[in-house]
């Protein structure tokens, strides 16, 4: 009989396989900046998770089978609540510098952080202007507006990069400083993004549903639902690659490449979803599944590598089926 050989049961891409830190994942903004943008202003922003539904779409993909044809997809619908800037952030290789904070009087922002009574941000700015040989790169930490939905109140904050040169950048941010930005200033119509975000948890889980080993023979000693051996005698220990019990779901993962079919805000097509309820503002419609159960907290981001493929699709919202 023939050595039977089977290929490692589930992937090492993502170790250590352990809860996630934090909602909102830090993002390699070198990377997504690299890419050429075609607006100037911000790269992200913070959505949340309402659900998913099916819309009714016309398919204008140029050399597409289904071209200028009705298709039914898939849709994930992200509620977007305008963002605002709460610091600035002045980098010098690589290292913030300094950090500027805004003036914000934000109830609901107090109960995630300590806010100074008075940060003169107008005036500290119009100094750092003068001193910008100084500093190479900016970047602005954004907190969302959620308190305008029926979530909750306490506000999502994340780091997000602005685009084009340093100059653009520092007029943006005197430009925006107390303002909101909305969600469809940053990505619009036919958009491509990536979507970064903590998968649903599923608590201890075995090997078997962990990693996909086969089950052993009925008549196995100590059970079927484990592996059949952890490892030779010598190396005397059990390696890292052993399929083994342990944690499932609930670990940052990044959906590249999702396509935004379309932008729309509460009062222009009202939306109702049944374990979300009523979307009280700006939504976006994301063609495929999103990872995170409902109400998840989302980065939306430009992305660090888009493709010809996914790029050229192109999408004309006819009907939202939920």
């Amino acid at each position: 009989m023939s050595q039977r050989s089977v290929p490692r049961s589930g992937s090492l891409q993502y170790w250590p396989r352990k809860r996630a830190k934090k909602f909102l994942p830090r993002v390699n903004w070198t990377k997504i900046t690299a890419q050429p943008q075609q607006k100037k202003g911000l790269l992200g922003s913070i959505a949340y998770k309402a659900g998913m539904a099916s819309a009714v779409v016309k398919d204008n993909t140029a050399n597409s089978i289904t071209k200028d044809k009705k298709i039914i997809v898939p849709v994930t619908i992200l509620e977007c609540p305008p963002i605002k800037i709460l610091s600035a952030r002045f980098y010098k290789g690589g290292v913030v510098a300094k950090e500027i904070l805004n003036d914000i009087s934000d109830k609901n922002l107090k109960r995630k952080i300590k806010l100074p009574k008075k940060a003169n941000a107008k005036e500290q700015i119009e100094k750092t202007e003068k001193e910008m040989d100084n500093y190479d790169n900016i970047r602005v930490i954004v907190y969302s507006q959620v308190d305008k939905t029926k979530i909750k109140k306490t506000p999502d904050l994340s780091e997000v990069a602005i685009s084009g040169t340093l100059a653009e950048k520092l007029e943006f941010v005197k430009n925006n400083l107390g303002k909101e930005i909305l969600f469809s200033e940053i990505f619009g119509k036919n958009s491509l993004v990536d979507v970064r975000g903590v998968t649903q948890g599923r608590g201890f889980q075995g090997p078997v549903k962990r990693f996909g080993i086969s089950l052993r023979q009925h008549k196995s000693e100590k059970g079927r639902r484990r592996p059949g051996s952890l490892g030779p005698w010598h190396p005397s220990y059990v390696t890292f690659r052993t399929a083994m019990a342990g944690q499932l779901g609930f670990f940052t993962r990044l959906t590249a490449n999702t396509k935004i079919i379309d932008v729309k805000t509460a009062k222009e097509k009202p939306v109702e979803i049944g374990k979300y309820g009523k979307i009280m503002t700006e939504y976006a419609i994301a063609r495929g599944s999103v990872q995170g159960p409902v109400k998840r907290q989302l980065l939306i981001t430009a992305p660090s590598r888009k493709t010809k493929r996914q790029e050229k699709k192109n999408f004309e919202l006819i009907n939202l089926r939920l």
